[in-house]
């Protein structure tokens, strides 16, 4: 990792240094040669970050999905059946039963 991080320093310093001579040499004035060193720093920097990548968490392990956990609760159905309310009459009505 410091080898890493020594060779990006390296690396910005030349960027930084030649463009004052590529300034004097080309004939660009100083919002290019301002733009050169940004470019330079950028194209380090993403290398550096591209080499040191601590959020990635290696090769993808598999893992089975839980089983289904299975609740068997009673078994309801409705069935007819006659009723008689207290005035004596006679009613059909549907009931459910649980078992």
């Amino acid at each position: 990792m410091r080898g890493i991080l020594l060779g990006g320093v390296v690396a910005s310093a030349l960027a930084l240094g030649t463009a004052p001579a590529a300034q004097a040499r080309d004939g660009i004035g100083p919002g290019g040669a301002a733009a050169l060193g940004v470019l330079g720093g950028l194209a380090v920097g993403g290398a550096i970050a591209a080499a040191n990548d601590p959020y990635y968490p290696g090769k993808p392990v598999y893992r089975a999905p839980p089983r289904p956990v299975y609740v068997e609760g009673p078994i309801c159905h409705f069935e007819r059946r006659e009723t008689i309310d207290p005035y004596g009459d006679i009613y059909i009505r549907r009931v459910r039963v649980c078992e």
